[in-house]
């Protein structure tokens, strides 16, 4: 076995295995990567160093194997080298760059030998023999750029261009499934200290523009989207009561997938608890290369939002992306790498919604997709069958978001991007006069259950400074979707039913005002519109008291909602200007969690390398 040739190899003298024949012999057996691993798990990097010299030798037989791509021995030399720097580049090392390069080459042969090999992975990627050795030369790559991302090393992969070599692998496939790896590896390499240099690769990706490429690479992000969404549903099946998979998929317009579907079984409440909290799963990291390709490419954005599935009964990408975003928000709360992955969401939306193109796409009624929205908590969104236009189906996962995350301990960013992304949509309807079918209510109603939370637990947000952003995002939002709303709403009833509502919670807004002490002297102030809300409610309860005092001691809904359309004649809403307004993304401001979800993102990526 490999495995026991490479410890008796390293164990051994290099005198030992210097020769053709021993080597020759060495790249004809494929290794058990499982016991390869077993053994670099019990080798502590001390260790390696004492063996350096056979590492050495080791690793640059293999360079010199790949080089050669005959037979099958390259195809050993790359699983072989998968392996191997999987466990040796991921010990911790008490200088890393330096006694990396120690195990591997050598300090005075560094430059040459890693050179050579990223020459040579990169030489394999674009014309290797076959497409499965150009696949294995893409993991042996992922291997190195995963397991020495903090090091020197990276140097190597950033100054030789592996971008050409990895478009045209994908270019090449037959299937779009095997362009996670290569766009995963993009992910990884475009993200290395791109706030400290101009990231070559980062460069690469706003030019590139071949659409074809890109289509298939959108169809791989679909793909492991409904991968990561289906892990979710293992654990709770969120099928409305009595149906079944089989119904629920053809409801969705998605029946081809019910063939050979599993029941998730019953799971105990802690033993749901402790699945939903391991996941999202390794492979969401494709999210970071996503995100990468949604900021820099306007031909890559468009494509994600417009690609219609192969098939009638098939999931579009963009479809599979928001069913998973939808499990990850019901979900954020679990983990801090469930809420970084949420985040890397939250962004890709943002930043679609703020393309005026790409959000009249989103809201347009000859765009509309399937999508399966998560289930697995209450309060439930309203069950819409058949395909929706995403603008709706983006404003259900927002006010989910909004609804299952609430905790004492709130992460006010998370809420303050949701507010951001329905800001943006209904700024876009607001301008373009598109009128959008879609359950107003549930919006009216959370976006008051929020303002009724914040203003219950005042007590501990005041004393933060992240929760100003939020109250102003919240109150003005409610506020512009007064103002405008006879723009953007597609019938009368939703837009009283939104002063029905604002009238109910009138006792709260003082309170949230006061609790916050958001009275302010001066008019100008742009920042909150919490006395615009306020006056709305009372010149409302001014025309209610004026009803009973009529005679009339309790009013009915029906009564209510004809003082409220009686009340516009009178009413003059005197919001500021600019609530419509907001500030493009930039990738600077949030440069301290992208640096946490790419640090995430690097531990996923080895997951998948040792697991593959």
């Amino acid at each position: 076995m490999l495995d026991n040739s490479i410890n008796s190899q390293l164990q051994g003298d290099e005198d030992d295995v210097s020769s053709e024949g021993f080597w020759r012999e060495f790249f004809l057996l494929r290794p058990d990567k499982a016991s390869l691993q077993r053994i670099l798990d019990d080798l502590s990097p001390d260790d390696l160093l004492h063996y350096q010299a056979q590492s050495r030798l080791l690793f640059t037989r293999a360079i010199e194997q790949i080089k050669t791509g005959t037979g099958s021995s390259d195809e050993v030399a790359l699983d072989t080298l998968t392996a191997y720097l999987g466990g040796v580049l991921t010990k911790r090392y008490t200088n890393p760059s330096s006694d990396i390069i120690a195990v591997l080459a050598g300090l005075d042969e560094a430059d040459v030998v890693f050179t050579n090999f990223v020459d040579c992975l990169d030489s394999t990627i674009r014309h290797g023999r076959t497409l499965d050795v150009r696949r294995k030369a893409i993991q042996t790559t992922l291997s190195l750029t995963s397991g020495a991302y903090q090091t020197g090393l990276m140097s190597y992969l950033t100054h030789r261009d592996l971008f050409p070599s990895l478009m045209k692998y994908v270019h090449d496939l037959d299937t779009h499934e095997r362009a996670f790896e290569p766009f995963l590896l993009l992910g990884l390499l475009a993200n290395y200290n791109k706030f400290e240099f101009q990231n070559p690769y980062r460069l690469r990706l706003d030019d590139f523009v071949n659409e074809s490429t890109i289509q298939k690479i959108v169809g791989s992000i679909g793909v492991a989207c409904a991968v990561e969404r289906d892990k979710y549903v293992a654990v709770q099946e969120d099928l409305p009561e009595g149906w079944t998979i089989s119904s629920t998929l053809t409801y969705f317009g998605l029946g081809v997938f019910s063939q050979g579907t599993k029941t998730a079984p019953v799971l105990s409440p802690e033993e749901t608890q402790e699945r939903f909290a391991v996941l999202p799963g390794p492979e969401s990291a494709i999210l970071l290369a996503t995100y990468d390709f949604t900021l820099a490419n306007k031909l890559f954005a468009f494509n994600l939002v417009s690609i219609l599935a192969d098939q009638k009964n098939q999931e579009a990408p963009v479809g599979s992306f928001l069913s998973y975003t939808s499990y990850l928000l019901h979900h954020a709360y679990r983990s801090p790498r469930a809420s970084l992955y949420a985040y890397l969401n939250l962004f890709i939306l943002r930043i679609l919604v703020e393309d005026q193109v790409l959000c009249k796409r989103l809201c347009d009624g000859e765009n509309k997709i399937a999508v399966r929205l998560c289930r697995q908590r209450l309060p439930y969104m309203p069950l819409i069958s058949g395909n929706r236009i995403p603008a709706t189906v983006i404003l259900d996962i927002m006010i989910d978001a909004l609804n299952h995350n609430l905790r004492r301990r709130l992460d006010f960013n998370l809420y303050l991007l949701c507010l951001g992304i329905i800001l943006r949509i209904v700024s876009f309807l607001g301008r373009s006069h598109t009128r959008l079918a879609y359950h107003w209510s549930e919006l009216w109603r959370t976006l008051l259950a929020l303002l009724r939370f914040l203003t219950q637990y005042a007590s501990d947000f005041s004393k933060t400074t992240e929760s100003r952003p939020l109250l102003d995002a919240l109150v003005n939002l409610i506020v512009l979707s007064l103002s405008n709303g006879e723009t953007f709403l597609p019938d009368p009833a939703s837009y009283d039913d939104l002063f029905y509502k604002l009238v109910e919670s009138s006792p709260i807004l003082t309170k949230f005002r006061d609790a916050y002490q958001l009275h302010t002297d001066n008019e100008n102030d742009n920042t909150n519109s919490i006395h615009t809300l306020i006056n709305i409610a009372r010149h409302y309860q001014d025309l209610l008291d004026g009803e009973k005092r009529n005679g009339k001691k309790h009013l009915s809904p029906r009564e209510v909602s004809n003082v409220i359309k009686k009340g516009y004649e009178t009413l003059s809403i005197q919001s500021k200007e600019g609530l419509d307004r907001w500030e493009r993304f930039r990738e600077g401001e949030e440069r301290v969690v992208l640096k946490k979800i790419a640090r995430v993102v690097v531990e996923d990526v080895r997951r998948l390398v040792r697991d593959g």
